[in-house]
């Protein structure tokens, strides 16, 4: 993933470290181990002429796409796409340690935000299929399903199957249910700004659309992109991958504090 530094970024880590040397110092760390702060020539989500989504507002319950408590000290936003090779990197070598440890012992927070690229042809798709498990409470199954098989489905879209085997049977046909007539492609992100909507709209694209917007606002340069804030305290926007070492790292220094 080819990576260029940010000079506000640059601008807000010097800020901030006036306040918390010791975490502002590990994060620089991490930068320098590889976890950018700063646009990539990969999604080109420019923040500028953002349009509103054009789904209807859904009457469905909220999916929640969250890990652990949200009472732990540490929040941890990441923003994915999930036919993304790094996104999967950081889920299966990253997010998935952390989740089975720090999130397990209500010291993180963990937070998925939808972010579909338009240069991935079923990147959305993948999406609702993850906002329809979400919402019969099958969401962690279903990520982590479409991120280990993603070498498979991004070839012809074929994630059904990995859908349905990641749930009993009476469940999946809940989620079959709330993805009808949910023809791809999905929403993304456009590629020069703004949310590219679906030319055929399902009841769970507002939730998509939801995310896709919040990413926009931060701004989200590449996939992924993520927000760690500490009892109140939100950390600039980093990008890419960093292991479970080095992020565990920084968390512990978080909680020294």
């Amino acid at each position: 993933m080819h990576q260029h530094t940010d000079g506000s970024l640059d601008t807000q880590l010097l800020q901030t470290q006036a306040r918390r040397p010791r975490a502002v110092h590990l994060l620089v760390a991490l930068c320098t181990l590889g976890l950018a702060l700063a646009p990539t020539a990969n999604s080109q989500t420019k923040n500028a002429g953002t349009k509103h989504p054009s789904a209807k507002p859904s009457e469905l319950p909220a999916p929640q796409k969250t890990y652990g408590s949200a009472s732990a000290p540490i929040t941890m936003e990441v923003f994915s796409d999930y036919q993304c090779p790094t996104c999967r990197n950081l889920f299966e070598q990253t997010l998935r340690p952390m989740i089975g440890d720090y999130v397990a012992s209500g010291k993180v927070y963990l937070v998925h935000r939808d972010f579909p690229l338009s240069g991935h042809a079923y990147s959305g798709q993948a999406a609702r299929w993850a906002n329809a498990a979400a919402r019969v409470g099958k969401f962690e199954a279903v990520e982590g399903a479409l991120y280990d098989n993603q070498s498979s489905w991004e070839a012809d879209g074929n994630m059904e199957k990995f859908v349905s085997d990641a749930m009993p049977a009476a469940d999946f046909a809940r989620v079959q249910k709330a993805m009808q007539a949910c023809d791809p492609p999905g929403p993304t992100a456009g590629p020069t700004g703004g949310v590219r909507p679906a030319p055929k709209p399902c009841a769970v694209d507002p939730f998509i659309e939801e995310d896709l917007m919040l990413g926009l606002k931060l701004p989200v340069h590449a996939t992924p992109t993520y927000v760690i804030t500490y009892k109140g305290q939100r950390m600039p926007a980093g990008a890419g991958f960093v292991s479970w070492p080095i992020l565990k790292q920084f968390f512990d220094s978080l909680l020294s504090q």
